[in-house]
């Protein structure tokens, strides 16, 4: 093999680094020179020196740079030296714009989290900091002035009043320690010489209070709310003592939960003289009035219940009055053998019934139910002669009747929620039952039923009373209907008006009360005679019986006289 004849080339010196620009033209040079190891490793070694000497103005990196990246390219370095630089006018940039917001001002804020210094340098001016910026610690011994009652200590130029703004500082300071909940991050405002004006104090007062009572009222809903699954420490101790009592022998688990109540499966137990069916349902009313507000629409017009009373009262008692109101209209449906959960017991807001369904599944409703057209048809007519007895027999209208409050179980439709049923009687009660028709008549209609009646119709069909009409007219005529049923209650007839009714009863009973005052006079003139004659009569009797008195006297004087004469 030929041997090669190694050319050692001179290389000028790196000059320094003069910024961004044009770099120096390089040397020319065969391919054999390029790929010549010794070459290389000459030129590289020139490098090194060039880069790493200890010129004028050059930054040593070996403080703050591992072993092993001294040995790297010359262009690392530069980009490191650079860098550097630009850290540290950023870092420059930072404290004046820092000084520029903060001034002259108590309060202060820091830009340290946006410093971007290499760590070494960063580690020597937080301890630069540090010895500049320790606070000057207090004396706990410094004299405190003594005020008169006029709030005022010292005399001449050495007066101070209490409103100093030093003193108060202080003052405010301590109270921050000393008056402000222990979850309130205050520091150590005790030991440091740290002042507070009144103005900053203010508000730190109020802003602890306001999280004082934001605490407070969220822990109250934890504790009494029932928001998420119904059971708070009341309710669930409601459960334990129906467990323990024997009414249920275990809660097993939630069936469905809605915007007013959750429902949930039990095994049944025994109680004496009452018979407990095997399987349950709980339903716990929800103590918030956040998803259902309009409760007091379905209670203001029940003959059952006190309106005003149902509106002052708190939340939970409320709830025990709605469920006290659906275990009313429950015993009034199994009254009248119309499909509905039998009702077991009632405690307070948790109402206990029996399970529709079987081994702790529940009955789909008519919306999940999968049902043949032959089951369809027999539930709309189950549907319909339900609602039927409910309005005839039992007085009630349902007013939330839909697809969804309707189960189906061993061919039957039966009835559930009816909480907001309400009575025959109520101001609106026509209405909500147009709407159940509207409802039912709906979804019927969109599965395929056939002779389902029109809404109109079917509250015809219900009521009896043959109303015309569509849309705003029909509900229009139905408004008028409860108006005139509401002044009949009254004594009104249709055509009267309250005003002209109660004024024309006021003057019957003026006119009445005025006869009764004349008979009464005319009684008590001829009593007054009567008494009268009665009365000279006795007078006449009185005067004859004296004049008798008399005559005795005399005749006994007479005798006396005679004998002692004799």
């Amino acid at each position: 093999m030929e041997e090669v004849e190694v050319v050692t080339l001179s290389v000028p010196p790196k000059a320094a680094w003069s910024g961004w620009g044009s770099t120096p033209a390089s040397v020319p040079c065969s391919l054999e020179d390029v790929m010549s190891r010794e070459l290389a490793m000459e030129l590289q070694c020139q490098e090194e020196k060039s880069a790493t000497g200890n010129d004028a103005g050059t930054i040593d990196l070996g403080d703050f740079m591992d072993p092993g990246d001294v040995d790297t390219a010359s262009d690392l370095l530069i980009a490191q030296m650079l860098q550097l630089q630009m850290d540290e006018d950023h870092d420059r940039q930072l404290k004046r714009e820092e000084e520029k917001w903060n001034g002259t001002s108590k309060v202060k804020i820091s830009y340290v989290n946006y410093r971007t210094i290499h760590p070494v340098v960063q580690e020597d001016l937080d301890q630069e900091d540090m010895s500049q910026d320790v606070p000057e610690i207090r004396d706990k011994k410094d004299p405190v002035p003594h005020f008169n009652r006029f709030g005022i200590s010292g005399k001449g130029k050495n007066i101070v009043t209490k409103h100093d703004p030093v003193i108060c500082g202080r003052k405010n300071a301590n109270r921050v320690m000393e008056t402000f909940p222990p979850e309130f991050e205050t520091g150590d405002g005790v030991t440091y010489s740290m002042s507070i004006p009144n103005k900053v104090y203010n508000k730190l007062k109020a802003y602890s209070s306001a999280e004082s009572r934001r605490g407070h009222r969220v822990h109250e809903k934890k504790e009494h709310s029932t928001i998420e699954l119904a059971v708070d420490e009341k309710t669930r101790l409601i459960m334990y003592k129906l467990v323990n009592s024997g009414t249920l022998n275990a809660i097993t688990g939630i069936i469905s939960s809605g915007k007013e109540s959750v429902v949930f499966h039990a095994d049944g137990g025994s109680v004496p003289n009452q018979v407990v069916p095997a399987e349950c349902a709980l339903k716990v009313f929800k103590t918030t009035l956040a998803e259902f507000k309009n409760r007091y629409q379905y209670v203001c017009g029940d003959v059952r219940f006190f309106k005003d009373e149902f509106k002052k009262k708190n939340p939970r008692k409320i709830m025990k009055i709605w469920a006290e109101k659906e275990e009313i209209n429950l015993k009034r449906m199994a009254k009248y053998r119309i499909s509905c959960p039998a009702v077991v017991t009632l405690k307070k807001h948790i109402l206990v019934m029996s399970f529709i369904g079987e081994n702790q599944v529940a009955a789909p409703t008519l919306k999940d139910a999968k049902l043949s057209t032959v089951d369809l048809q027999i539930a709309y007519e189950q549907c319909i002669q339900n609602m039927r007895t409910m309005f005839h027999d039992c007085r009630l209208v349902h007013a939330d009747l839909s697809e969804y409050n309707m189960l189906w179980f061993k061919d039957r439709v039966h009835f559930i929620d009816v909480a907001q049923a309400v009575d025959a009687m109520h101001p609106h009660a026509m209405e909500f039952l147009l709407r159940d028709c509207s409802n039912v008549s709906e979804f019927f209609t969109k599965h395929g039923a056939t002779g389902v009646l029109t809404s109109h119709d079917l509250f015809n069909d219900i009521t009896g009373l043959g109303l015309a009409g569509e849309g705003p007219d029909f509900l229009a005529q139905i408004e008028k209907y409860e108006k005139d049923e509401a002044q009949m209650k009254l004594g009104l007839s249709k055509t009267d008006y309250p005003f002209d009714f109660f004024f024309a009863k006021a003057s019957a009973d003026r006119v009445a009360q005025k006869d009764c005052d004349r008979v009464a006079q005319k009684d008590c003139d001829n009593d007054d005679d009567s008494h009268s004659e009665d009365e000279e009569e006795d007078d006449g009797e009185g005067e004859e019986e004296e004049e008798q008195e008399e005559e005795d006297e005399k005749e006994d004087c007479e005798v006396v006289s005679v004998k002692v004469n004799e």
